[in-house]
């Protein structure tokens, strides 16, 4: 892998508990992602391995959708390369819960501030995952 590398998937998904119990409401994100056009790519969720930036972030009726680019010159590129090389499709998210109510088994994420998505091995929300491709531009959409 020598070019652009562009990901994309689901970093969070509405209405399906995490491992934990917790589950994403729907418009959880649209104050955060109001305030913000982008969030930072990590590779899991460590501040230092840095690879890239979420450039394009929307909420859907599944969840939200994440579109990036690893950037080589960023410290965490070549971990973030290696780990899709290896197989690694898990996202994650790093976020604060601004608004929540307890349930049985978890939260209710109601509000959340989005701070970061990471790649990960093992991502909290085992649906939350992602594709990539080496293209000197990002994968056009499906409707």
């Amino acid at each position: 892998m020598t070019g652009d590398i562009w990901v994309e998937g689901y970093a969070a998904l509405f209405g399906t508990p995490d491992l934990e119990g917790d589950v994403v409401r729907a418009g959880a994100f649209r104050a955060s992602l109001a305030r913000r056009a982008s969030v930072p790519m990590l590779v899991q969720h460590e501040p230092r391995l840095l690879a890239g930036v979420w450039s394009a972030l929307e909420e859907d009726a599944r969840g939200l959708f994440v579109r990036g680019r690893i950037d080589t010159g960023l410290p965490g590129a070549a971990r973030a390369r290696a780990a899709l090389r290896d197989g690694v499709d898990g996202l994650s998210i790093g976020f604060v819960a601004v608004v929540a109510e307890r349930t049985g088994a978890g939260r209710a994420l109601i509000e959340i501030e989005l701070l970061e998505v990471s790649i990960v091995a093992q991502p909290m929300q085992p649906q939350a995952r992602l594709t990539w491709r080496e293209a000197p531009a990002p994968f056009a959409r499906a409707a």
